[in-house]
């Protein structure tokens, strides 16, 4: 088994990068990132919680690919609700094609039902913004390997309101109050979950997480958001409706998150927001 890779930014260990891990069945298992930190050493990832125990820290998860489960856990089926099925599939990692310090470019395969799904190219890199806060840069290409049209889905577009995940996921740490989300002209939970926005912030106690991206040149994923139920971020790929992939197509997602120490206003998550997307 491979060790972790360890990601380092202005010198200092920020995020460990997990490629095997042994779960219990209906997991979903797939390469994370946990623990990634700040730069004074918080921890701003949770795996394997006891409200959600296939939450695994910061990196790409979709419920619904072609009827398989790629996210973990029970699976939302029209008109009954969540379902324990034997739909999981795997994320494999197949290989780095690149590997330094600060990042690194991985081939991995997404198979289920006995075949390969999806072929994913993954960007992961850290850089350093401010000397309390750093940018974890990540890009996913989903290649539709399977020989036939995939559609992708949520438990949204099967019959769940408000629950559109499924795309890039960070699994906040769970603390004693939920944390602050704000966006760039909004606050509160409700006010940004659901929507397109350039980005979207989490506040916990002495952390701030601010994400974006999640767009293409033609559209911006809405954002998926929890704070009082658990803390987590991420994107939606399919929200009012299944995203079609061509055989042979791929979908391509960038999402850059801001990991500061201590809590950020609004003018400060903007301009470190900023300062990353162009690092």
């Amino acid at each position: 088994m491979n060790p972790p890779t360890v990601l380092r930014c202005a010198g200092r260990a920020v995020a460990r990068y997990v490629l095997h891990a042994d779960l219990a069945p209906g997991h979903s298992p797939r390469p994370h990132l946990h623990p990634v930190s700040t730069l004074a050493g918080v921890t701003v990832t949770e795996r394997l919680p006891a409200d959600h125990p296939h939450h695994l820290g910061a990196g790409v998860a979709v419920a619904d690919v072609a009827g398989f489960n790629f996210w973990g856990g029970r699976t939302f089926v029209r008109d009954q609700g969540p379902v324990a099925l034997d739909n999981h599939g795997v994320q494999r990692h197949e290989g780095f094609k690149l590997r330094d310090p600060d990042g690194f470019v991985e081939e991995l395969s997404w198979t289920a039902g006995g075949r390969a799904l999806l072929r994913e190219h993954r960007t992961v890199s850290a850089t350093a913004l401010t000397d309390s806060s750093w940018a974890l840069d990540l890009t996913f290409s989903l290649a539709n390997v399977s020989g036939e049209e995939l559609s992708v889905g949520s438990p949204a577009t099967n019959g769940r309101p408000g629950a559109a995940y499924g795309g890039f996921f960070w699994r906040a740490p769970l603390e004693i109050a939920p944390p602050e989300v704000f966006g760039a002209d909004a606050d509160g939970e409700t006010s940004v979950h659901g929507r397109p926005a350039e980005w979207v912030a989490l506040a916990g106690r002495g952390w701030t997480l601010v994400f974006a991206g999640a767009t293409t040149e033609t559209r911006r994923d809405p954002w998926f958001v929890r704070a009082a139920a658990y803390p987590g971020v991420g994107s939606s790929l399919a929200s009012a409706g299944r995203l079609t992939v061509a055989a042979g197509a791929a979908v391509v997602r960038r999402v850059v998150t801001v990991v500061a120490d201590g809590r950020l206003d609004r003018d400060a998550a903007a301009a470190l927001v900023r300062k990353a997307v162009t690092a």
